[in-house]
């Protein structure tokens, strides 16, 4: 059973071909990789992976530009095999990464949504540690040596009182996605957004605890260009309001507490004054406004 690997492409190409080759150096062949082009404006991309000449690799580009939500639903849509990853398309993957998450898979065949192990690394590959992932991985994140499953209120708490998940090298049973919504206008937190949307409808998350995938953070991401003009954190304060309510009608108390209060968005708010001190005051205000202001009732 191949693992189907879905990978959204807008970026820098030559990042693309760093993660391209991670695929490429799998020590289990028994993968599908397809790259769905947004009509990223350098054209190069396609006649690089046609040289690879690999029957395993499909490119697909788009006629026009139609953003990373629409990019994520038309990978589901090209999905065909029971396990699927939304690839990041300046991640890189361990020789061990597709070993590791078929193993997960038939191990707990019934989970909707596999997290392995992962590690940081900056623009140049170098392996890091920054504040924010540090919080997430020795914190937040459930703590295990062994596969752990994860269900119902207990996980849907720990993922609303600070978001652990590393999107791009979760695996998905293919079912459960394409039954499962991208939602509009939420494009910063669409992860939790769609991990949440499974969870409330019964699915259960497998830790792995294998280390097998490296996660690029750098300073050019989408998710950390609208950290200081408050982008990000208004769609914060509105996703969380849904999910409130999301969980309240379960009957889901601690989470429904954990949503209104999302502590941990407040607190990165607060990680940020320095920075918003040193390089635009005007930013202060709307950090001080998410961190401190009241939790709706």
């Amino acid at each position: 059973m191949p693992l189907d690997i879905l990978l959204p492409f807008w970026g820098d190409p030559a990042l693309l071909r760093e993660t391209v080759a991670s695929v490429l150096a799998q020590r289990n062949g028994d993968w599908l990789l397809t790259v769905v082009d947004d009509a990223y404006p350098d054209e190069s991309v396609g006649p690089w992976l046609a040289g690879l000449d690999d029957p395993r690799v499909t490119y697909v580009r788009k006629p026009v530009n139609e953003g990373i939500t629409a990019n994520y639903r038309t990978c589901v849509s090209l999905a065909t095999q029971d396990v699927v990853v939304i690839l990041g398309c300046d991640d890189v993957l361990l020789p061990s990464y597709v070993d590791v998450v078929l193993a997960a898979h038939r191990a707990f065949p019934d989970a909707a949504v596999i997290q392995p192990g992962i590690r940081i690394i900056d623009e140049h590959g170098t392996v890091v540690l920054p504040l924010a992932d540090r919080v997430k991985l020795q914190l937040l994140r459930p703590r295990s040596r062994v596969r752990r499953l994860l269900v119902g209120e207990s996980l849907a708490t720990s993922l609303l009182h600070g978001d652990w998940l590393y999107w791009p090298s979760l695996a998905f049973r293919r079912e459960v996605l394409a039954a499962t919504e991208f939602r509009d206008g939420m494009p910063l937190i669409q992860d939790l957004a769609i991990v949440m949307d499974i969870v409330t409808a019964g699915g259960s998350l497998l830790l792995e605890p294998t280390t097998c995938f490296h996660y690029r953070r750098h300073g050019a991401s989408a998710s950390s260009a609208t950290l200081l003009d408050g982008t990000r954190f208004r769609g914060e304060r509105a996703y969380f309001e849904l999910a409130a309510g999301q969980v309240a009608a379960l009957g889901w108390r601690r989470a429904e507490r954990a949503a209104r209060l999302h502590l941990t968005s407040r607190l990165h708010a607060l990680t940020l004054l320095p920075r918003a001190v040193r390089d635009d005051r005007r930013r202060i205000g709307v950090l001080l406004r998410h961190a401190l202001g009241p939790a709706r009732p």
